[in-house]
């Protein structure tokens, strides 16, 4: 057990406002969410400013913290808009800012030094002199590298004070690039990686060209469906939360700040239970896993693996014949409010139609299949189906949903 060590939070990723509602809904201790600026996920949709306010509120209404990414590489001429964004994000009160580079962190400590500080697994914190550093210099938790393995990691708790934390992925993407350092995208097609604009190449299908034969490419086979050379299986530890916390953890972190609402509260929900029946004791944890391991493979996924938790990866840890995710659920969207009918008002994600049996996701762990009896659009008017993204729905199921459950389908 982890004896009087305090409890570990379980940190969720957050690509929007609703996701945010739903991360803390299923079961955040905190979440993390970026800015329109300034942060390593370009390409998703992020946070204006007014959101950011508003989930921040959210939040911190419910018991929960909320870190905000600023961990780009900085290079000259994103300093002065550094200055002004920390000036901006202070007057919101977020509980931590994720940092890497040391001249956003200089910037942030002289603007806004009443707000903690986290190093970014970016920074390649892979040994206990860079952690005993960063605390030197100011900084509360520092995000191991994904490199690392446990045993690492219970020797950098071993050589760090018990104030400094230690926060680590345990589930999601892994990268083939030392922490996210990637090349491939800025060769390939001019978007950096480092400053939150990744294409992905390590998904892409390779072919190899012979530098006299410009022009012929040559088919790299591991099967007839050719090789993907760079494409990881994705992080799972939830068969492992006992050696995880044994190591000294503090922040168990969920990577994918670009995933959906489904993805989020499938994965918050089960990391949730599988740290709180812990907490309770082995036995309770032990006797639950096939729910834990069932529930966690309803999200989007590539496959799963321990990563470098237990050793170096080798060739199973990676998946050479696809690029495809598996996904057995469609999301269809979230109950945002109940009417005084006890009807469902929900912004629709994917269509669906009236006779449909869907299931309603609920944070308590249960799943509850139901029939969709009547739909109308928001000004009353009745309808088959749903074939329009992000219209706004009043629906009448068979069984009862509360506010922040998720409704999916079974492909």
């Amino acid at each position: 057990m982890i004896n009087n060590r305090k409890k570990p939070e379980l940190l969720i990723p957050a690509s929007s406002l609703e996701v945010l509602k739903t991360a803390v809904a299923f079961g955040a201790d905190a979440v993390y969410i970026g800015g329109e600026a300034f942060g390593l996920r370009a390409k998703a949709k992020n946070f204006s400013n007014e959101d950011m306010a508003l989930g921040i509120q959210f939040a911190h209404s419910h018991g929960v913290k909320v870190y905000v990414t600023a961990n780009i590489l900085a290079h000259n001429e994103d300093l002065l808009g550094a200055e002004e964004y920390f000036r901006e994000i202070k007057e919101m009160h977020p509980d931590a800012l994720i940092i890497s580079d040391p001249g956003m962190f200089m910037i942030a400590k002289e603007i806004c030094p009443e707000i903690e500080i986290h190093i970014s697994t970016q920074a390649n914190n892979t040994n206990y002199k860079t952690y005993q550093f960063w605390e030197k210099m100011g900084a509360t938790r520092v995000v191991s590298a994904r490199e690392l393995s446990l045993a690492e990691i219970k020797e950098i708790r071993e050589h760090i004070s018990p104030e400094m934390e230690i926060e680590s992925f345990i589930h999601g993407a892994m990268c083939i690039s030392y922490s996210g350092r990637c090349l491939l995208s800025n060769y390939f097609t001019g978007r950096d990686a480092n400053k939150g604009e990744c294409t992905h190449p390590c998904r892409w299908k390779y072919s190899i060209v012979e530098e006299t034969r410009p022009g012929e490419y040559m088919p790299v086979y591991e099967n007839e469906r050719g090789t993907y050379i760079f494409n990881s299986k994705d992080l799972c530890m939830i068969e492992y939360i006992p050696e995880v916390l044994e190591a000294g953890i503090n922040s168990l972190k969920i990577e994918g700040r670009m995933k959906t609402a489904l993805y989020v509260a499938t994965v918050a929900r089960t990391y949730r239970k599988a740290i709180d029946d812990y907490l309770i004791s082995e036995e309770v944890y032990r006797a639950n896993m096939e729910w834990y391991k069932s529930e966690i493979a309803k999200c989007t996924y590539r496959q799963f693996t321990t990563g470098f938790y237990f050793g170096k990866p080798d060739d199973t840890t990676q998946i050479y014949d696809s690029n495809t995710y598996i996904n057995e659920y469609i999301y269809l969207g979230m109950v945002n409010e109940i009417d005084e009918n006890g009807r469902i008002i929900t912004e629709q994600r994917n269509k669906f139609s009236v006779g449909d049996e869907i299931e309603i996701m609920k944070p308590d762990g249960r799943n509850v299949p139901t029939k969709v009896l009547e739909m109308q659009d928001e000004e009353g008017v009745g309808m088959e189906s749903a074939p329009h993204p992000k219209q706004k729905l009043i629906l009448r199921l068979d069984q009862p949903a509360s506010e922040f459950d998720i409704l999916r389908v079974k492909k």
